[in-house]
């Protein structure tokens, strides 16, 4: 039997409108012929909610905490409404939570419209408790709403939710003074929208990923600025990232990402505080910290960034010589080259770091340094052989020490210094 089918009205704050939502839209399926029965609902005695549920079938004891999942399941209607999904059930129940009780009608084949105050959602309650000093009795772990196959923000400015408590349309006339007072007041209700909106946009980003995924979307949708910062391991990192959070502060809502991408088996890792202190500048600059492992650092930038839909990054351009351009582009130059849609900050003033020192770039890997030790002792043995065969062409002074020249320079860009000073 296929699952059913869970539709969740989410609530900004209590008295929005969740629960006349739920019996709205429970009359739109009965009228277009489905099978709809109430199985739990909280109405406060609010005569334009018991208005609205007529016509519609309850089944067992409909109240808070009174869910009889067994008699729903007898009746085998279509569509069951459950009012309050952040209900403990009473003791000796089969179930302790509301939420539980509906996993079992979604098993059973039935769809399910219920409701859920932003308030209530597990992840939010420490910051809920913070803004509002109460904390809720009951709440559901945001995986329950996350599943949902669909979830519907009901909102309302604040002062319109005041005008509908005064009015008595939300609690009785002697709860409405202190509410207004504590509870509703205007901060609480707009901390508590703002809330439910980052939160339901950040389901909305996970269902977004899921189907460029699934339709091997590679390019950048641009529905929400975020701010990919490549972070080095050193000093420089810090600049790079305030220059990242002034650039994400240009646009509302926009979202701050560090990444730093660890190359492995390098003998020159990154010193762990540091990381730590970079971890703990970017969230106190609001962003988060992310940690990727790839060989390539320019192509595992780009792949991470287009993985969370970044729409611009910041990375750094040092200086490079001559030779070094003779070499080959840089990881900047070759991020730059590949970013596509994604906008590249290179960010050149990073040459100073903390404390007005300078940072000196690592030297070469373990491995480059074992070949250029290598090619120090045998390159030269190997070269005189060859010089030796070719005696015959009789090559001059001058080319055979422009020969060495040349192999010293070359053990020098594969191993670095010493090596070069061992076979020079």
């Amino acid at each position: 039997m296929a699952r059913g089918r869970l539709r969740i009205y989410l609530g900004a704050a209590p008295g929005v409108g969740k629960t006349y939502a739920m019996l709205a839209e429970g009359q739109r399926r009965a009228a277009r012929g489905a099978d709809v029965v109430i199985g739990a609902l909280v109405d406060h005695g609010r005569p334009a909610i018991r208005g609205l549920a007529e016509g519609l079938d309850s089944v067992g004891a409909a109240g808070p905490g009174r869910l009889d999942v067994p008699a729903v399941l007898r009746r085998g209607a279509a569509v069951v409404l459950v009012d309050e999904l952040a209900t403990g059930n009473e003791p000796g129940s089969a179930t302790r939570y509301r939420w539980e009780d509906v996993e079992q009608l979604l098993d059973s084949g039935a769809d399910v419209v219920s409701t859920v105050n932003v308030q209530e959602l597990e992840s939010l309650s420490d910051a809920v408790t913070a803004i509002t000093g109460s904390r809720p009795p009951v709440l559901v772990p945001d995986e329950v709403v996350r599943r949902a196959d669909q979830v519907e923000l009901v909102d309302m400015t604040p002062e319109a939710l005041r005008r509908r408590l005064a009015h008595g349309n939300v609690y009785p006339p002697e709860r409405v003074d202190a509410e207004l007072a504590s509870y509703f007041r205007v901060g609480n209700l707009n901390a508590l929208r703002e809330l439910a909106l980052l939160w339901l946009a950040d389901r909305v980003d996970e269902g977004m990923a899921r189907y460029r995924a699934e339709h091997g979307i590679a390019g950048t949708w641009a529905t929400r600025e975020r701010v990919v910062v490549a972070v080095p391991a050193d000093p420089t990192g810090e600049v790079l990232l305030r220059r990242g959070s002034r650039v994400a502060g240009r646009s509302s809502g926009c979202e701050l990402l560090a990444v730093h991408v660890a190359v492995p088996d390098d003998r020159h890792a990154a010193d762990p505080v540091l990381l730590g202190q970079q971890r703990v500048l970017t969230e106190s600059l609001g962003g988060s910290y992310h940690r990727v492992v790839g060989r390539d650092v320019a192509e595992s930038l780009l792949e991470y960034a287009r993985g969370v839909n970044a729409t611009q990054l910041v990375l750094g351009a040092g200086r490079r010589s001559r030779l070094r351009l003779l070499l080959g582009p840089d990881v900047a130059a070759r991020v730059a080259a590949g970013s596509g849609d994604i906008d590249v900050h290179l960010v050149t003033s990073t040459g100073r770091a903390a404390g007005g020192r300078r940072h000196h770039p690592a030297g070469p890997s373990q491995g480059r340094r074992v070949l250029g030790a290598v090619l120090a002792v045998a390159g030269p043995f190997a070269l005189a052989g060859v010089l030796t065969v070719a005696a015959g062409s009789r090559p001059s002074f001058p080319s055979e020490l422009l020969a060495f020249l040349t192999l010293t320079v070359g053990v020098a860009l594969v191993g670095g210094l010493w090596p070069a000073v061992g076979c020079a």
